[in-house]
């Protein structure tokens, strides 16, 4: 195997697909990166069994030559060294070249390095996915999606199913749901493509916070096909595969409440900033607890007492508030995880007493949902 090609693109893949490989693995060569060179250009891949990421190099790009492949093969090179040499060789452009016995010699400018390889037919294959169905969503949609539910799932494997997020698509609509059963997160939105078939899959949560990072923020679609235990990505260059976790998931529906005794609405940036202060004094304790008191008048109080440090208490102004009296504690973190997703929109608020989960949408939009359990304070 030999090819030239530039330095930069060549830290771009090595970027994306490092991201899959994990150190600390049963199978030795997958602590290391697949290079393979064939007529098209180049790919790379990297796989820690549970999630494996493809990055395609074409030869050329809006008529501008990246790779320069002058014979074909495949070699796996150490990661943590090859992503080190790659991004600190002297000049743009890089030459691969892989001799007798595995040894890779890697050329940029006066410098030049030589590293041991793996036979490249050791490396496991990436899963085969029959794709009979694929379902299709603008990227920046789906960064979106992930980033407005991925936040709220378990990060304890007590219950493993509860670190995934569950997606399923019905009706040409996809509703990506998260809880760790203290909250939960759901966003839906249409998606395309499909045979009209129902999909039910449960995607690890370390998956989509991986796979957010390499998807670029544009409007291009991403490809997604679902099988029993795999789902595949497919962006512009990219391949993201990642086992689905097994089990069933909750039924989350009978969580949301139907209907409100106390119903408030809130700019969220003033909110998110307020509550922010109120749990500057509870941050020391694990839970950092904070009270919002709603009094018949309408007025709103947000409030935090740590008798060792001292207390907190702030009138906070609501466009409007209806419904009964209610004292309410919850957890500051979640309540900020939770108005941050929403993006500092207008922000409605629903509350069915002080021991019953509550909602937040922003105002007008049911496409997305928080709910937070409050936290008993005696």
């Amino acid at each position: 195997m030999k090819f030239q090609i530039q330095r930069d693109r060549l830290v771009d893949g090595v970027n994306d697909v490092i991201k899959a490989v994990s150190s600390r693995t049963a199978i030795p060569i997958l602590s290391g990166i697949k290079i393979t060179a064939h007529d098209e250009g180049i790919t790379l891949t990297g796989s820690d069994s549970d999630i494996s990421i493809e990055s395609f190099i074409p030869k050329e790009e809006d008529g501008k030559e990246i790779v320069h492949v002058e014979q074909t093969g495949g070699i796996v090179l150490q990661a943590k060294f090859f992503e080190s040499i790659v991004k600190k060789l002297p000049l743009d452009t890089v030459e691969i070249e892989v001799h007798s016995h595995l040894q890779t010699v890697i050329r940029s400018g006066k410098s030049e390095f030589n590293l041991n390889g793996q036979d490249v037919s050791e490396y496991p294959r990436l899963p085969e996915i029959e794709e009979d169905s694929v379902l299709k969503i603008p990227t920046n949609l789906l960064k979106t999606m992930i980033r407005q539910t991925v936040f709220a799932v378990s990060a304890s494997e007590t219950r493993p199913i509860l670190t995934g997020v569950n997606w399923t698509v019905e009706d040409g609509m996809l509703n990506c749901v998260a809880t760790d059963s203290h909250r939960l997160a759901m966003r839906k939105a249409p998606i395309n493509g499909g045979n009209g078939e129902p999909y039910k899959a449960v995607i690890p949560g370390k998956s989509l916070n991986e796979l957010n990072k390499i998807l670029d923020d544009t409007a291009d679609e991403t490809e997604i096909v679902m099988t029993e235990n795999q789902v595949l990505f497919r962006a512009k260059h990219v391949l993201f595969f990642s086992r689905l976790l097994e089990g069933n998931y909750p039924d989350t529906s009978r969580l949301v409440p139907s209907e409100s005794k106390t119903e408030m609405t809130i700019g969220g940036k003033d909110f998110l900033q307020a509550i922010d202060r109120a749990s500057l004094l509870a941050r020391e304790e694990r839970n950092n607890v904070v009270k919002l008191h709603i009094s018949e008048e309408g007025g709103v109080q947000i409030s935090s007492n740590t008798p060792e440090i001292g207390k907190v208490v702030e009138e906070v102004q609501s466009d409007a508030t209806t419904g009964e009296e209610l004292t309410i504690s919850f957890s500051a973190k979640y309540m900020m995880d939770a108005l941050k997703v929403l993006e500092g929109a207008e922000t409605n608020i629903q509350f069915t007493g002080a021991m019953r989960p509550f909602v937040l949408r922003p105002t007008g939009d049911d496409s997305i949902l928080q709910l937070i359990t409050p936290v008993r304070t005696y």
